[in-house]
């Protein structure tokens, strides 16, 4: 389901804003891998995205993170709306374990205060995400 919040101004005021827990929210990170190669990492709220973890997954020792109008330009939405669903291109998703441990988590719908609320295998199957241990406690 679509939720409308008025645009908050943390993720904890998010989460609140949706009535769910902050680990069901999940933050969507673009990752830069090589010149025009990114992925969207997505991570549970609470937790910090950890990139050793993620360059030993993909056999790299070099990532980075596009600055705010590369991030636009290769995604076609603004960096905190980001998301996976739409994007420019159909980069690679990678969810965090731990967003399974939630029955519903919410997703940026593209634009600040939309999100996307639903189970976390659903997203899995529709985005065809990897589902990675990436992240550590925050």
């Amino acid at each position: 389901r679509v939720v409308r919040t008025r645009r908050a101004e943390s993720p904890e005021e998010s989460a609140d804003l949706q009535g769910i827990p902050l680990a069901s929210l999940l933050r969507t990170i673009v990752v830069r891998r090589g010149e025009d190669d990114y992925l969207f990492v997505l991570v549970p709220g609470g937790r910090r995205f950890d990139w050793p973890k993620l360059r030993a997954h993909l056999g790299v020792s070099r990532l980075s993170l596009p600055d705010a109008d590369e991030a636009r330009a290769v995604t076609g939405y603004e960096r905190g709306a980001i998301t996976p669903f739409g994007a420019t291109r159909a980069w690679p998703v990678i969810l965090d374990v731990g967003a399974l441990e939630s029955d519903v988590v919410a997703i940026g719908g593209g634009a600040h205060g939309v999100n996307l609320h639903l189970g976390p295998l659903v997203l899995v199957e529709h985005l065809g995400a990897e589902v990675v241990d990436v992240s550590t406690p925050g």
